[in-house]
């Protein structure tokens, strides 16, 4: 985790090298902000789970999407990126996240040509990955700026994830004394979602992560234990987030699980075929 300014924006900042578990990655709309500057041969993005894959050779930006999104591996692969909370990536935009909501952006067009190709200049001719993940801080550092409405943005994003997204959002701008549509307008612009939006991305999230796919599983249950008014309900909520049938996500999750065990991937991403 990087050090102050940038440890209350980012989880983590991070390098992948070689042949990716799959070339083609199905990943979920969950809350996790990414940006990633490309070192290798152009990568594929397809948004959602129908229309055409975009080709990608800087990098990307990822807001919080609101389906599932399919990333296509050069193989072999070289990147440094960064997971982001889910306001974290704001303050390095110069757009309203809600502009990039299902629409990922190149690094080219939120930072500009001359400074992405500057950027990989520098990353490719360090010596070691540490020291591109120092240049890629240093780089977020030099580029954080103010974003009206973060620090509410942030504390009530906060309540919402340490409730899975179980707290009532009425509630939250009650205690926050603001609107619910003051509250939407700046959560849009700052993660990309409404503040009901991003609980239900928290809530399917921890249900879903919390299945184990080695042992019956009652969908019945589970829809009933995430406060699901019924299983329709949450067989399409389950399609929406993930791409998959829930009985198609149990064996892709299998499938992964057996042919990389203990594999850094092996929390949300998926084999696309």
């Amino acid at each position: 985790m990087p050090g102050p300014p940038l440890d209350g924006l980012i989880y983590d900042l991070y390098y992948l090298e070689g042949t990716p578990p799959y070339s083609r990655l199905m990943l979920p709309a969950a809350p996790a902000p990414l940006l990633i500057v490309n070192l290798g041969a152009p990568f594929l993005i397809r948004a959602g789970t129908d229309g055409e894959a975009v080709e990608y050779t800087d990098g990307c930006a990822v807001t919080t999407p609101t389906r599932a999104w399919e990333f296509g591996y050069p193989t072999p692969t070289r990147s440094v990126g960064v997971h982001f909370r889910p306001w974290g990536l704001a303050p390095f935009l110069p757009m309203p996240a809600a502009e990039l909501c299902d629409r990922p952006a190149t690094v080219k067009q939120i930072w500009g040509q001359p400074a992405i190709a500057e950027l990989r200049h520098r990353l490719t001719s360090a010596d070691a990955p540490d020291e591109m993940l120092i240049l890629l801080e240093e780089e977020l550092v030099r580029r954080l700026r103010t974003v009206n409405g973060l620090d509410i943005v942030r504390h009530l994003s906060s309540a919402i994830a340490e409730t899975g997204g179980a707290v009532p959002i009425s509630d939250l701008g009650v205690a926050a004394r603001a609107s619910g549509t003051y509250l939407a307008k700046r959560f849009k612009e700052v993660i990309g979602v409404t503040p009901k939006r991003l609980a239900r991305s928290y809530r399917f999230t921890a249900t879903v992560l919390a299945i184990n796919v080695a042992a019956p599983i009652d969908w019945g249950d589970v829809a009933a234990g995430a406060g699901y008014f019924d299983q329709a309900h949450f067989t399409h909520e389950f399609r929406e987030f993930t791409g998959l049938t829930p009985t198609r996500y149990v064996e892709l999750r299998q499938r992964f699980l057996r042919e990389h065990p203990n594999h850094a991937l092996d929390g949300w991403p998926l084999p696309a075929a």
